[in-house]
C-alpha cells in the first residue's frame, strides 16, 4: 500500500523540490543584482523534471548535473530536500549587458520568481487533492 501511495505523490514531490530548487536560483539572482560580475543562473524546468524523474524510477540518466562531495566538510548534495542534480544550472543568457559584468536582469528574475512560485502553489493544491481523494476513498465518503 505505501508504495502505491508514494508512487501517487511522487510526481508532484518531485515537482516541487525542482520548483524549490528554482526558486532558491532565482531569489540568490535577484539578491545579488548588484553584485559586480554576478552571473544569472537558472535550471531548464523541463530537463530537470525529466531528469529528477529518470532518477526515481532508476532509468539510465546523465551525470553532468551531479553534485560531488569532495570534502568531508562540504554539504551532501543527496541529504534531505536539497537539490541533487536533476538538471544542470544554466546562465540565463544577457539581454542587456552592464558596465559591471552582472547578467541579473530584474524584471526576467521577478517574473520568473512570481510565475515560478505560482506554479508551486499549484503543485501543492494538487497534491492536497490528490490526498483528500484518496481520504475519501479510505474513508468511503
Amino acid at each position: 500500500m505505501i508504495n502505491k501511495l508514494d508512487a501517487a505523490l511522487s510526481f508532484h514531490q518531485t515537482a516541487l523540490r525542482v520548483r524549490n530548487q528554482r526558486q532558491e536560483l532565482l531569489a540568490s539572482n535577484i539578491a545579488n543584482a548588484d553584485t559586480p560580475q554576478y552571473k544569472a543562473r537558472d535550471i531548464d524546468f523541463k530537463s530537470a523534471m525529466q531528469s529528477a524523474l529518470q532518477q526515481n524510477t532508476g532509468a539510465p540518466q546523465q551525470s553532468a548535473g551531479a553534485l560531488q562531495q569532495t570534502n568531508n566538510g562540504h554539504m551532501n548534495a543527496s541529504a534531505g530536500n536539497s537539490y541533487s542534480g536533476s538538471g544542470d544550472v544554466l546562465f540565463r543568457s544577457v539581454l542587456q549587458g552592464s558596465v559591471d559584468g552582472n547578467t541579473v536582469d530584474m524584471d526576467v528574475e521577478r517574473n520568473a520568481y512570481v510565475d515560478n512560485g505560482i506554479r508551486y502553489e499549484a503543485s501543492l493544491t494538487m497534491m492536497s487533492g490528490q490526498i483528500k481523494k484518496m481520504l475519501a476513498a479510505i474513508t468511503g465518503q
